[in-house]
């Protein structure tokens, strides 16, 4: 049994390793992608089940992230070798967002250099959930930049780090919940109760992802000319002052290795925040999108990798205690 664990742990880094290089060659389908029809069904779920109290909200919550989850697991004891290598691939490169997330990001970089602000408004739409109708080009360059930063943790180190911990169950169980949080757990008058089991269980689920992605932030800070020690710095002195208890980790941290300052007035929905200031540097412009892009890519590269090894050491040590238990005891 421990040998067969050993082998599957392999299996699942490297699974895992070809995902993410997957995820970096393929675009999305534009149809039956599985996080939009799990998005879909959830969506049809909530339409049914929605009630204005945490209780019902809590029972929806389970349901959603725990129906793909389980179905996730029953499928992955079913698969061995190359095919639980690939069915991991295919997994990993369903819940990663870092292409798609790039790509959009350059869609509102190249409107805002074409000078087409509206245009650049509008696109923005598809990374944040702000209203963009009055921003000026470099209030939508900075919304874009925090977006590219917050889900650099969301979109990709996060599920990486589940499925290295739990395999595809913890690559499924994730992105249901983040998805969950971006369907029903901001504060609206409607969610307010009823998302609040989805937005506390994402908290949680990102809990160690956001620091995680800080630390790997400042590892490439370099590769955007930033200061490792300055993206540290400004991550553990402004990471906690964002609303979020996770977001403002990976934002401080890419405030920091950009040598960039963001925060401040945001609008939602009519209601205004004053979002505290992150990082040091001078306010953001249109060109620091491209470097943003760069270090979420450099982000990428190196959370694949750490989730590779990751795995790969657990499957040798529990192939050490498999060997171990085999050898034969000797009295003295």
């Amino acid at each position: 049994m421990h040998l067969l664990t050993s082998s599957r742990r392999t299996g699942l880094a490297c699974g895992l390793l070809v995902g993410a290089v997957l995820d970096g060659m393929l675009p999305d389908p534009r149809r039956g992608h599985p996080v939009a029809l799990f998005g879909r069904a959830a969506g049809g779920l909530e339409r049914r089940m929605w009630a204005d109290g945490r209780t019902r909200g809590a029972a929806y919550t389970a349901v959603a992230v725990g129906v793909p989850t389980v179905a996730a697991v029953a499928v992955d004891r079913r698969l061995g070798g190359r095919a639980r290598v690939l069915a991991v691939a295919g997994v990993t490169w369903a819940v990663l967002g870092a292409r798609s997330l790039r790509a959009e990001a350059r869609a509102v970089e190249e409107l805002l250099l074409a000078d087409d602000l509206p245009a650049a408004r509008v696109r923005l739409t598809h990374l944040v959930g702000r209203d963009t109708s009055e921003l000026s080009a470099d209030e939508v360059a900075r919304a874009a930049v925090e977006s590219v930063a917050e889900n650099s943790c969301d979109a990709i180190v996060a599920p990486l780090l589940w499925g290295a911990a739990a395999g595809p169950a913890g690559l499924v169980g994730y992105r249901a919940v983040n998805t969950l949080d971006a369907m029903v757990g901001h504060k609206s008058a409607r969610y307010l109760q009823f998302g609040w089991a989805a937005a506390r269980l994402d908290d949680l689920a990102n809990l160690v992802p956001a620091r995680v992605t800080a630390v790997l932030t400042a590892i490439v800070a370099p590769s955007v000319g930033g200061s490792p020690s300055v993206a540290l710095r400004v991550a553990r002195r402004d990471g906690r002052r964002h609303p979020s208890p996770n977001s403002g980790f990976s934002e401080a941290a890419f405030a920091g290795a950009l040598d960039r300052r963001l925060g401040g007035r945001n609008v939602y929905a009519g209601r205004v925040e004053e979002r505290p200031v992150l990082g040091d540097g001078p306010s953001v412009g249109v060109d620091d999108l491209a470097r943003a892009q760069r270090l979420s890519a450099a982000v990428t590269a190196v959370a694949a990798v750490a989730a590779f090894v990751a795995a790969g050491l657990a499957g040798l040590a529990t192939g050490r205690r498999q060997r171990s238990s085999r050898s034969p005891s000797v009295s003295r």
